[in-house]
């Protein structure tokens, strides 16, 4: 069984601001098990460091207001489609974030105001039948 995986969490430096999310949890949970790696954002070609995105009335824009909805779901279908034929236990995802977020996501002010929702690649694999945990809900 494999346990797919946000990649910042395992210290990739993948983050919109070049950094990562290196999560010791995580790092624990995931120990001597396979391990596939995502980001979608990377997969869809935006670049690290890169402008903030979030979720704006069902639609992922930037913080300057440009539209990277359809290259993120186009990342988001690839990841579903990579991993299809793939045994995974579950997936453990990012906090937060437009495509990993499990429970809440930025309400798409970038104020940094929470609301409660998933991001798209989260709600992806959800609606696809996955078993979807919140990093910050590991033990």
């Amino acid at each position: 069984m494999k346990v797919l995986v946000s990649a910042c969490l395992l210290g990739k430096n993948c983050k919109y601001n070049g950094g990562n999310n290196y999560s010791e949890k995580v790092a624990a949970f995931v120990s001597g098990k396979e391990v596939i790696e995502v980001c979608p954002e990377v997969q869809s070609g935006m670049s690290i460091p890169r402008t903030p995105i979030e979720i704006v009335k069902g639609v992922v824009l930037d913080r300057d207001g440009n539209n990277v909805d359809a290259a993120l779901r186009r990342a988001v279908e690839q990841i579903l489609q990579d991993i299809a034929e793939e045994e995974i236990e579950c997936v453990v995802l990012k906090s937060r974030s437009p495509t990993c977020g499990v429970k809440q996501v930025y309400d798409g002010t970038f104020s940094g105001k929470l609301v409660d929702g998933s991001g798209i690649l989260a709600q992806a694999l959800m609606n696809a039948g996955y078993r979807v945990i919140d990093a910050e809900d590991l033990p």
